[in-house]
């Protein structure tokens, strides 16, 4: 019977690891357990890398000698936690970052008095960090009583929503005593003390079950708290809930089922950072954390109306929270406004002594920073509509079988409903153009530089696909709930046939795309661009920071979205909420966060919430 470890060996050589070949190539080797001739020349056909025959015998040998070492690496039975030797750095060389630390400068206090708490606590549930920070400083509103209020709408929504995984509840009534107490002593932390806040259920805390969202790991605990939670706890801020993720970081589903959309709940909330943007929309905590690998702050951020914050890469430690890819996971706050960011992000940021992707750049936020004084420039081509694809040309009608005849119909009308949906949301981000004139702000085009990105998505892939080697190998990936060929189990046995040296060479292809990128950094402070355009995957390869905001809300002229034959209904249509990006500077948050301060205060669009059914 073959040795699996020698049958990998081969295909490892040739970058095709895998476990998927349990048909020809297996059925190649001999019965002694050794890599043939025949393997090498299939395996070489898939990699598209020809063998000539006179090298295959010098081959052998070191190919079935290659096992014993995969088997001691195997061995190892290596932790999703422990990073890979080779560290990521964004940081272009020449680039000079700020260190020196200085005291948080928020926005002025809002007027405080003893009319400034309702009669019914739940009429602050949608109330910014700022906000509700003012009112438990001046203990018109305890922690405790916040606490309470917070908890009891995320028992009563959760049935809906299924945002949360496990409530802390014993924690949060702990902590809260605590904060009420050091308040009332004089010791007051700052703006998070005594606020509620949910984490995305792939961070670590100790004493409660971190599921990473994924079937066959329901009831994982790992025995640390995360970095980003000693911070939080340290601010004084009251963990109350682990809230959802798509399994092991992907889309809405998760093994309780699909987290939803608080503005239309026949939609998901989109992922990975699901349960954390449907919560904070439903005013269900004060703040949350969520993670970026790859749109996971800014799809769910935008589905659900929140203000979205992905740090630069190195800003925010990431240790205690599942890793999915060491070169692009990005940890951050998804709140309600673009100043709950800022301070959420003062109170996380920085060294830990254990990420070692995180930089000594200080974080100085200044909300009085004059940001008219910012050169800011836009993404001009993503903004235009793109010109209108047009089918292939069809067969002639009488060629055509009925069946084919109505996939034609359905097709040509699914284009034209998509197009009508791009027109109308088009005139949101037109809209934002000119309220950004308006503001006198002078609008600078620019473009990024053209390079093959989606070749270089493969980085992460890979990635995730050593990042979960074992539940690959072992078959364990037949837990999770989602199977289709765009989940994770598919793509994991995919990206093991990426070889080693393509995967070089597409960070080699990302170090040219951050040196071009960071030139056109170098003529701007801000970039405005809509969210979902080619910017999302170029700035996470680069590990520019983003903010997410929300930009309006679809009205009732909106087109309808299509409604699939399980029930749900796909994004968009009336009531729901639009967004709009703004991109910065490496380690440039103050400025990035300024400016999209100014635009959130002057449309308002973060003070509309989704009326929820009691």
């Amino acid at each position: 019977m073959l040795d699996r470890r020698a049958f990998l060996a081969v295909c490892s050589r040739l970058g095709l690891t895998t476990t998927l070949l349990p048909g020809v190539l297996w059925a190649m080797a001999d019965e002694k357990g050794k890599v043939t001739r025949a393997m090498i020349d299939s395996a070489a056909f898939i990699a598209d890398v020809p063998i000539a025959d006179e090298y295959k015998d010098m081959m052998l040998d070191s190919l079935n000698d290659y096992s014993k070492s995969f088997d001691a690496i195997y061995g190892l039975h290596i932790k999703n936690e422990i990073a890979p030797a080779v560290i990521f750095d964004p940081v272009i060389p020449g680039m000079k970052l700020e260190t020196a630390r200085r005291p948080l400068k928020i926005s002025a206090a809002p007027a405080v008095s003893s009319t400034s708490v309702p009669k019914n606590l739940e009429d602050v549930a949608f109330y910014s960090v700022r906000q509700l920070a003012e009112l438990v400083r001046t203990r018109k509103v305890s922690s405790v009583a916040l606490t309470e209020m917070y908890l009891e709408r995320l028992k009563r929504y959760t049935p809906t929503l299924k945002f949360v995984i496990t409530l802390t509840e014993e924690r949060a009534k702990t902590k809260a005593k605590e904060a009420d107490s050091e308040i009332a002593a004089g010791k007051y932390r700052g703006p998070l003390h005594g606020l509620p806040w949910g984490a995305k259920d792939l961070l670590a805390v100790k004493g409660y079950r971190t599921t990473w969202g994924a079937g066959g790991f329901e009831e994982q605990k790992i025995d640390d708290d995360a970095t980003v939670v000693q911070r939080l706890d340290a601010a004084g801020a009251v963990l109350v809930a682990k809230l959802t993720l798509g399994a092991l970081a992907q889309g809405d589903k998760w093994f309780g089922g699909m987290t939803r959309n608080p503005w239309n709940t026949k939609q998901g909330s989109s992922g990975s950072s699901a349960g954390s943007a449907s919560a904070t929309a439903a005013g269900c905590v004060a703040f949350a954390i969520g993670s970026e690998t790859l749109g996971s702050i800014s799809s769910p951020s935008t589905r659900c109306g929140t203000t979205g914050l992905r740090p630069s890469f190195g800003l925010v430690p990431r240790t205690g929270a599942m890793a999915l890819s060491w070169t692009m996971d990005k940890l951050g706050p998804i709140c309600r406004a673009v100043e709950d960011c800022a301070i959420v992000l003062s109170a996380i940021y920085g060294p830990d002594g254990q990420d070692r992707t995180v930089k000594n750049a200080a974080f100085n936020w200044d909300a009085a920073l004059d940001w008219r004084k910012l050169r800011v420039g836009y993404l001009s081509k993503d903004f235009e509509l793109p010109p209108v694809q047009q089918p292939e040309p069809p067969k002639q009608e009488k060629d055509l079988s009925d069946g084919e005849k109505k996939k034609r119909e359905e097709e040509v009308a699914a284009r034209a409903m998509a197009r009508r949906r791009q027109e109308y949301d088009h005139r949101f981000d037109e809209a934002a153009l000119a309220k950004l004139r308006a503001m006198g702000v002078n609008l600078i085009a620019v473009e990024f530089p053209q390079y093959p990105y989606q070749a270089m998505r493969s980085i992460l892939v890979a990635e995730a696909a050593a990042a979960f080697d074992d539940l690959t190998r072992s078959g364990r990936d037949k837990l999770l709930t989602e199977q289709s060929r765009n989940d994770w189990p598919n793509t994991f046995r995919s990206a093991r046939f990426i070889p080693a040296v393509e995967y070089i060479q597409a960070n080699r292809a990302r170090t040219l795309a951050m040196d071009a990128v960071n030139k056109v950094f170098e003529k701007v402070d801000v970039i405005v661009a809509p969210t979902f355009s080619p910017q999302l995957l170029i700035t996470n390869l680069t590990g520019h920071p983003a903010v997410i905001l929300p930009n309006g809300l679809r009205g009732d002229d909106s087109p309808k979205p299509r409604v699939r034959e399980n029930g749900e209904v796909d994004p968009g249509g009336p009531g729901t909420p639009l967004s709009l990006t703004f991109l910065g500077q490496l380690y440039g948050e103050a400025k990035l966060l300024a400016l999209a301060k100014a635009y959130q205060d002057a449309t308002g669009f973060h003070l509309q919430h989704p009326k929820l059914e009691a």
